[in-house]
């Protein structure tokens, strides 16, 4: 009997019902978090604050996101990812309602910052995809993350304009409230990841929890993994918070960067499916090499030219080709070293490095721009870190470990 077959059984959560809903869950919790950048503009200015003062609070919420996630990662392989979903949706509900009625920065930093922090740490990727990547065999599990990632982006082109128009419209309070609305859609379908903690047919060798952590702390290439994700969130989420406002500061329209964000969406669809394709196929470590280059090449000549609406959308785009590809290609490579009895734990872990990297982007970018006027230095140091993130996958060692073959023997 093959695996999908086993996996099959006789539930109505068959492996396309989990990725449907998974991926769904993904699209609305990822695609309201993209509207943080287009909110720091209008929120700065209606309440008189410094843009270092939103930047924290979601750069707080990046930091408590991170360090979060793994023990969220362990509730739901221990006890099941439903319920951790589920609550950790109606928190990011509860903490963009909560955003909307701020008035100080301390409100900014409990509601938008820690309490959606450990909400999407509770809704976020490691869980859900942790299910999707248990639901079918390895020959498609890197596909299938690819897929899921993607949806994450599909949120970007969709709800980032609307919540553009929401904010034009009807201004920064409304916006919030109805992306709080739309996120507490997210929780019936938390429903699908029933049972979704059991571990793969084909990698069945027990552990406890104390023991896989020791083993991937023991793994050097689980340590590279985790240095290369701190460079993924440095640089993606100081773009996505600061895009925006940087446009504006140019004189371009504030449409303009809601564009280039649906813009970075759009094209991670592409991106995230290509890369999780091509990582069924090649060395995942090689591909990060590659990603994590492009990336540092791209930004390198957005700032080396002319800054046109033309080159913006350029921009995007190709930066979208491998804005989340990381995603797939990192969780695949913990899954295919580790295996997946603890997989959510363990892809909690490198994400800790990326949350890290994400509230330095997104916090010094503000703290940069305060001091001069520009975010020159944050986006030269994007370039930087690319490059040695280029370099450090490379010696990744992505063989499975001995146990795992004895268990499938």
């Amino acid at each position: 009997m093959g695996y999908d077959a086993v996996m099959k059984k006789s539930s109505w959560r068959t492996p396309v019902v989990v990725l449907i809903c998974g991926s769904s869950i993904l699209l609305i919790t990822f695609g309201v978090r993209q509207n943080y950048g287009l909110l720091m503009g209008p929120i700065s200015s209606s309440l008189h604050w410094g843009r270092e003062v939103f930047a924290f609070a979601i750069a707080v919420q990046s930091l408590v996101w991170g360090v979060t996630t793994p023990i969220a990662g362990f509730i739901a392989d221990r006890y099941g990812p439903a319920r951790v979903a589920a609550i950790g949706s109606a928190c990011y509900a509860l903490g963009l309602f909560l955003m909307s009625q701020a008035s100080t920065s301390m409100d900014a930093t409990i509601s938008i910052g820690v309490l959606t922090g450990f909400a999407a740490s509770m809704a976020g990727f490691p869980v859900v995809l942790s299910v999707i990547g248990r639901s079918v065999g390895p020959e498609r599990r890197s596909l299938w993350l690819g897929i899921a990632s993607a949806a994450g982006s599909s949120g970007q082109v969709v709800l980032v304009p609307l919540g553009q128009a929401f904010i034009n419209e009807y201004g920064w309070i409304t916006a919030l409230m109805g992306l709080a609305a739309l996120t507490a859609l997210t929780i019936p379908l938390a429903a699908a990841l029933v049972g979704g903690n059991k571990a793969a047919p084909d990698q069945t060798a027990r552990q406890s929890a104390g023991e896989a952590f020791r083993e991937a702390r023991r793994h050097s290439g689980f340590q590279l993994l985790s240095i290369g994700y701190f460079v993924c969130g440095f640089q993606t989420m100081f773009i996505g918070a600061h895009l925006p406002a940087y446009l504006t500061d140019l004189g371009f329209s504030p449409s303009l960067g809601a564009t280039a964000l649906a813009c970075i969406g759009g094209a991670n669809i592409i991106g995230c499916i290509l890369w999780g394709q091509l990582g069924a196929k090649w060395p995942k470590k090689n591909l990060l090499c590659v990603l994590y280059f492009l990336r540092a090449v791209d930004m390198a000549i957005f700032m080396l030219t002319p800054i046109t609406e033309i080159s913006v959308i350029l921009f995007a785009s190709t930066m979208g080709l491998m804005w989340l590809g990381t995603v797939p290609l990192t969780t695949g490579l913990v899954a295919q070293i580790f295996g997946t009895q603890f997989m959510a734990t363990l892809v909690g872990i490198t994400f800790v490095s990326h949350q890290i990297g994400s509230f330095l982007g997104i916090w010094l970018g503000g703290v940069f721009y305060d001091m001069y006027g520009n975010y020159d230095a944050i986006f030269w140091g994007g370039v930087v870190v690319g490059v040695l993130a280029s370099f450090i996958h490379y010696p990744i060692n992505d063989k499975p470990m001995a146990r795992l073959a004895v268990a499938r023997a």
